[in-house]
């Protein structure tokens, strides 16, 4: 089965369980275990950051790094397609009391005079805007990476208006893969930026948040609340580790697949995809109007090919270090024929 639903569907390899089963564990909510801690401590480094904290998922980092920079009543910023304000169920509502203010965006950027508009004046009437958040690489805008001059325009806005900054960097390392420019560089405007490591690069679990020691000490506060300390966590934070120092430089492959895929499969005259929004991982395209998606993903499933049906006949893949340069294009030849198939059937 050729699994292109997303990059956390890759499992461990041997190497990284070999680590899991020889890391050297204690009680992290104590702060006592040496694998967790050297985690936070070597991930801190490579986005120069002061501190990191280790969670269980990339929405609780998200989640716990909107607690942290905002009050009760605030307003925070985000695109109109986010993680954040699409995929977390709410949580900033629930979690922090806070609203958000959807901007609609092209490929992750959302106009800088939106941006302003949006900020809100000092009134009895209105929340208090606190945060801007951005995503990079974007999930729904098929891994596009948001450029660092983008990133620094709306950081003077930040700063002219005193506010907080978020990066839900989830695929931070794909941006940095695609462009050549370093995770300090990404992370430097950034108060606090989310980053993933049962995505890219193919631990089991685990996400870390990044920022000052005053952030990440009343993060870890919030951690707890929302139910996310662990006790042994060097378990599994070796896999994250060795994920760090070992697979990093694997993610090239999986932007040179996905560049391969797209132009393959676009060959087909039921397929729409535009090739040069293809830049790192991820590959959004339609299928023809007449075709049921439903019933392709299920076809495509029936042929050895798992991959992601999203309504509106848009279907998404996902490529990650597990799948191999051979498989492309048996993906794309199974696409090609249950699309061929499915279209004769309605002739």
């Amino acid at each position: 089965m050729i699994d292109l639903r997303s990059d956390t569907v890759t499992v461990p390899t041997k190497n990284m369980l070999n680590a899991i089963v020889t890391a050297k564990v204690g009680d992290d909510v104590f702060g006592d275990d040496p694998t967790v801690n050297e985690l936070q401590e070597y991930t801190a480094d490579l986005l120069g950051k002061e501190a990191a904290l280790y969670v269980p998922s990339g929405t609780m980092s998200n989640q716990i790094a909107i607690a942290v920079q905002t009050k009760r009543a605030d307003e925070v910023i985000v695109d109109a397609d986010a993680h954040i304000y699409y995929y977390e169920a709410a949580a900033p509502a629930v979690i922090s009391g806070v609203q958000l203010r959807p901007i609609k965006s092209e490929r992750g950027i959302m106009p800088i005079g939106e941006i302003k508009n949006s900020i809100r004046v000092f009134d009895d009437h209105f929340p208090h805007t606190a945060l801007i958040c951005l995503e990079n690489t974007h999930n729904r805008h098929g891994g596009a990476v948001i450029p660092l001059d983008y990133i620094k325009q709306v950081k003077q806005i930040v700063d002219e208006n005193k506010l907080s900054f978020h990066c839900d960097g989830a695929r931070l390392w794909n941006a940095c893969v695609a462009t050549g420019i370093s995770l300090k560089d990404y992370a430097e405007p950034f108060d606090t930026v989310t980053v993933c490591l049962s995505k890219a690069l193919g631990a089991p679990v685990g996400s870390l948040l990044v920022g000052s020691k005053d952030l990440i000490s009343e993060g870890r506060r919030k951690r707890k609340l929302m139910g996310g300390g662990m006790r042994q966590a060097g378990i599994i934070a070796a896999a994250g580790l060795y994920a760090l120092k070992n697979n990093l430089p694997l993610l090239k492959n999986d932007h040179e697949n996905a560049k391969t895929f797209a132009k393959l499969v676009s060959e087909s005259e039921f397929v729409t995809l535009d090739i040069d929004r293809v830049v790192t991982n991820i590959v959004y395209f339609k299928i023809d109007a007449q075709i049921n998606g439903a019933e392709f993903e299920e076809k495509c499933k029936q042929q050895g090919l798992l991959l992601l049906h999203l309504g509106n006949n848009s279907v998404r893949v996902v490529f990650h270090y597990q799948v191999e340069t051979s498989q492309v294009k048996t993906a794309v030849d199974i696409i090609k024929d249950v699309l061929n198939n499915m279209i004769k059937r309605k002739m």
